[in-house]
């Protein structure tokens, strides 16, 4: 290998190491969240900040998004707009001010106009100095949480999405109450259930949700009420849209065509308020399946459960994500209880080694000692007889604590004081090792707990049904008509001054045949070229059964064929032999019948042109004689000689 060659090599691999570092950083560090908190590292650094911050009291979010750059290395924007979106979500951010409107699309005011503060259910299940695992800081002056002690899953309660480098996340939000109610099934080792719930309201079809994962979707509805015949109110509307882009959406229909509409005007304050007046004669059923039909009113969401779970990310269905959270607050909860065991046990052996210390006057036996070391000798010596009582041994930190007790408090201790102290701690570390003892129990006790102090008002939204989709031809108005000039072989929707073939819409397709057996299914468009003089056009619709039948000359000279057949399935704008394909093939009759009973009675007359030992110049033939087949059915030979024309009988 050239020098060159190895040179080029070598950067091709450094840029291959660049990247494969950069999508691992965007992955880990900013678009995916972690199973073990449902934050990402934004999120996490916010809340992190406001609980240093945390005094009861509100904060600018200008000063939160200062102080949390101490931990996020990218810009405040990116801070202020993630700490906005957590405070729209009303659960773990308490708000004041103007925060914008999930509704309506309206943004927040600027960060030194608003404020915010921790809620009281965020202190509870978030924070936990005591079990959080602490990292540096991107610049080593601060320490992180590495995640925080979440005991709630707060994932699938607010949901989330990101776009990393060729990989995405969408979660989608449930509803809080169900939440617990599903991670307690999930610790009684019950089946666990869950579909999403939107803060927007709505009706929701969660039949192929797939459990969050890719390839999975759920459709939601607006929730739209019949007022009167020519008015129709939206109450709800699906998620992911506002009120603005629901009535962007809507007047862009109308403008289309594809519904009619008076008027639209919105009144939405906190809830969704939007009035749409219809025309005199309007049939609001008709015009509510118009508006699922061609407009935001019903939307398509497609899940992809995508979060960080050891070290690298990972797709798990939101089952698998609430029983992990389930069975991870049961650990914490553990660990929190095994600290507060180990901190009774600690105050119970002071308590102790205090009481034994004063009421047994070993104190006094430090009077005469001239030195430290004889004081703490004199003071082991005195405990030596009642060692058995203690939980653990004694050592000399607690030796040194003793000799810090003030004489103040050796002078008014209180026995009966101390006794029921000590009493209330035994029955403590008793109540701590028999939830110990029955973790699981506790672990529900903890969660109907949650549900009792902060359920209330937190009802699921969204109403599940399942939904037929609405079929866009049977409900787009057909206020177009479809026009056709056969002299020079187009077909469209403004040749007014041509022949009407019927009635139609911009969303249906159209069938043209032309003279040499072509045939094409094109898309309704103002003017469309169909080939000169052709033998049929009409409006093309899949699910009509129609039996076509054809009497071609296959060449300039070949034989006279007859065929039956089914257009079936096409693809818009290719063009499809109906005969052999040879050049100089000619169309003498063409129909079309909707039930077979016609077609099959469907009589004709061959006229043939006068020939030597031709004696009958004219033949009847009946379609019925022959099979329907498919569209590249060649057809059934009729005569070998020269046609003139084909009539009806």
């Amino acid at each position: 290998m050239s020098l060159k060659g190895k040179e080029h090599g070598s950067l091709g691999n450094m840029y291959s190491d660049y990247f494969l570092d950069y999508a691992s950083y965007v992955i880990m560090e900013r678009a995916v969240p972690h199973l073990g908190d449902g934050l990402k590292p934004v999120q996490r650094r916010i809340l992190h900040s406001m609980r240093q911050m945390e005094d009861g009291r509100y904060n600018k979010v200008a000063n939160i998004v200062g102080d949390t750059m101490k931990y996020h290395p990218h810009g405040n924007t990116a801070i202020e707009d993630a700490l906005v979106g957590m405070g729209q979500k009303d659960l773990l951010i308490d708000t004041q001010g103007n925060w914008g409107n999930v509704l309506t699309g309206d943004p927040s005011a600027a960060g030194r106009y608003i404020e915010a503060r921790l809620t009281p259910f965020a202190l509870e299940v978030a924070f936990n100095p005591k079990t959080t695992e602490w990292t540096q800081s991107y610049d080593g002056r601060n320490k992180e949480p590495v995640t925080l002690p979440m005991k709630f899953p707060l994932l699938l309660a607010q949901g989330g999405e990101g776009i990393a480098v060729g990989l995405a996340c969408k979660i989608l939000p449930h509803n809080f109450n169900e939440l617990i109610e599903q991670c307690i099934r999930a610790l009684r080792k019950q089946k666990v259930e869950i579909v999403p719930d939107f803060p927007t309201g709505g009706l929701m079809d969660a039949s192929e949700y797939n459990d969050g994962l890719r390839g999975g979707r759920i459709r939601i509805r607006a929730k739209i009420e019949i007022v009167k015949r020519n008015l129709l109110r939206i109450v709800e509307i699906p998620w992911g849209t506002t009120t603005t882009s629901l009535q962007g959406s809507i007047v862009g229909a109308q403008e289309k065509g594809k519904i009619k509409i008076s008027r639209i005007e919105d009144n939405t304050a906190d809830e969704a308020d939007i009035l749409i007046h219809l025309p005199a004669g309007s049939d609001p059923e008709a015009v509510r399946d118009g508006l699922f039909a061609f407009t935001d009113c019903e939307t398509s969401i497609s899940p992809n459960a995508c979060v960080i779970a050891d070290g690298k990310p990972q797709f798990l269905g939101v089952s698998e994500i609430l029983k992990r959270s389930a069975f991870q607050t049961k650990d914490l909860l553990k660990r929190e209880l095994e600290i507060r065991l180990g901190e009774l046990e600690e105050k119970w052996h002071f308590s102790s080694l205090e009481k034994i210390f004063i009421e047994k006057r070993i104190y006094r036996d430090i009077e005469e000692c001239e030195t430290w070391e004889s004081v703490l000798d004199a003071i082991e010596l005195g405990l030596k007889p009642y060692k058995k009582r203690f939980r653990r041994a004694v050592t000399k930190d607690d030796i040194i604590r003793l000799t810090e007790i003030r004489i103040k408090r050796i002078s008014k201790y209180d026995s009966f004081r101390a006794n029921e102290e000590i009493k209330g701690l035994e029955d403590s570390i008793a109540e701590t090792e028999k939830d110990l003892g029955g973790l699981t129990r506790y672990a529900i006790r903890y969660y109907k707990n949650l549900l009792k102090k902060y359920g209330s008002g937190k009802e699921p939204r969204t109403d599940e049904a399942e939904f037929e989709r609405v079929d866009r031809s049977q409900v787009v108005a057909a206020t177009e008509t479809l026009y056709v000039d056969e002299r020079n072989g187009f077909a469209g929707l403004t040749l007014k001054k041509e022949r009407a073939v019927e009635k139609c819409s911009r969303l249906d397709d159209l069938i043209a045949v032309s003279q040499d057996a072509k045939m094409r299914v094109l898309k309704v468009s103002d003017k469309a070229f169909v080939g000169k003089r052709p033998v049929h056009v009409a409006i093309f619709r899949k699910n009509e059964e129609k039996i076509y039948s054809m009497i071609y000359r296959d060449g300039r000279d070949g034989a006279v064929l007859a065929k039956r057949f089914r257009v079936g399935g096409v693809t818009r704008d290719k063009i499809y032999e109906l005969g052999k394909g040879t050049a100089g093939t000619r169309v003498f009759y063409f129909a079309v019948h909707s039930k077979e009973e016609e077609s099959d009675g469907n009589t004709v007359l061959l006229h043939l042109k006068p020939a030597l030992r031709l004696r009958n110049v004219s033949r009847e033939f009946r379609f019925g004689e022959i099979g329907i087949k498919g569209r590249g059915a060649k057809g059934n030979i009729l005569t070998k000689h020269a046609v003139d024309r084909v009539v009806r009988a």
